[in-house]
């Protein structure tokens, strides 16, 4: 509720974040406020008319009328070809039934965001949103995704804008302070050495602001112009969080973390679902 109380009231959301499909992330979220909710492409859920269905199972969940932007969660492009078509008509139908303000796609690289816009465009419907994980350690794989939202005239959303929380400066290989779980753990050991000089840069720039690193990280993506949604474990993250807006990087700086964030040896690997 930090948020809200702070003025925010975009949040995103779906049903199955937190491992259970009763929906509680969703009614969780206070209310009244713009909501944008995934819809994931299980393998049951191979008709269009199971969209709309789930949208009306979210919006009474949500007690809303409508959505803000209804989101295809991944693409099934890579393993499942056919129930592609399925996910398209689905999110189309549900912004038809006057259930979503807009549609958006998440995890859909630039090939395929193409080809989604053409099919919505014959079918007079926006694509509003395409959201991709977005930071400082992915920028140099996002370039032709952030190309292909401004051609197709959508806004990105960025996700883990932190990366995992690498970009905050409380890691260290050098003083083993590491995550405890073991892959997380191993994934920052490979990727932390070289990323050191982005982090010497990021932390020297924060200070210039007097701000964290985390939430210059954060500004960076909105100097991008990316939509960032962070998440926070708790009061004090979300409240740091909230200082990353209402002032802005100056050109030289963002210039200055646009060439430290290409010279990164090991980039954050890539979600699983992105698609090309």
């Amino acid at each position: 509720n930090v948020d809200a109380s702070a003025g925010s009231n975009f949040f995103e959301s779906f049903f199955d974040y937190f491992g259970n499909s009763n929906g509680d992330s969703n009614a969780a979220l206070p209310r009244p406020q713009q909501v944008a909710t995934k819809f994931a492409p299980y393998p049951w859920r191979i008709t269009r008319g199971s969209f709309v269905t789930a949208a009306r199972e979210s919006l009474q969940r949500l007690d809303q009328d409508k959505l803000a932007i209804a989101q295809l969660h991944w693409s099934t492009a890579n393993y499942q070809p056919l129930q592609e078509r399925a996910l398209w008509e689905g999110i189309a139908d549900v912004y038809d039934e006057g259930l979503c303000e807009g549609v958006g796609v998440s995890n859909y690289g630039p090939r395929q965001l193409l080809k989604i816009n053409e099919y919505l465009k014959e079918r007079g419907v926006p694509l509003a949103t395409a959201q991709i994980q977005y930071s400082l350690l992915t920028a140099d794989a996002s370039k032709d995704a952030l190309s292909a939202c401004d051609e197709v005239g959508c806004r990105l959303i960025s996700y883990s804008p932190l990366c995992l929380g690498m970009l905050t400066g409380k890691y260290s290989v050098e003083k083993n302070i590491l995550p405890a779980q073991l892959p997380r753990r191993q994934l920052f050991k490979e990727i932390l050495p070289g990323a050191a000089p982005l982090l010497k840069t990021l932390e020297a720039i924060a200070k210039e602001n007097d701000k964290t690193m985390a939430q210059t990280a954060i500004n960076w993506t909105i100097a991008k112009g990316g939509v960032p949604i962070p998440g926070s474990k708790n009061l004090q993250q979300a409240q740091e969080n909230l200082g990353a807006v209402g002032w802005s990087l100056k050109p030289d700086a963002v210039a200055e973390l646009d060439l430290a964030a290409s010279k990164v040896t090991k980039p954050m690997i890539q979600n699983i679902f992105q698609t090309k």
